[in-house]
């Protein structure tokens, strides 16, 4: 596989890159899987325990 050293990227390139896609990341899965949201679209108990 040949590579374009046109294109090349640096290595302080490519890490800083990569911490943004990992910052990006993490604030979209804390939005997505937000506790506090998940609670109030949470379903309502469908009767209870069924062992007591």
């Amino acid at each position: 596989m040949a590579r374009d050293d046109n294109k090349a990227m640096t290595r302080k390139a490519a890490l800083g890159k990569m911490g943004r896609y990992a910052a990006l990341t993490a604030l979209g899965t804390f939005v997505v899987l937000s506790p506090m949201q998940a609670q109030s679209s949470s379903p309502p108990d469908p009767g209870g325990n069924p062992f007591d």
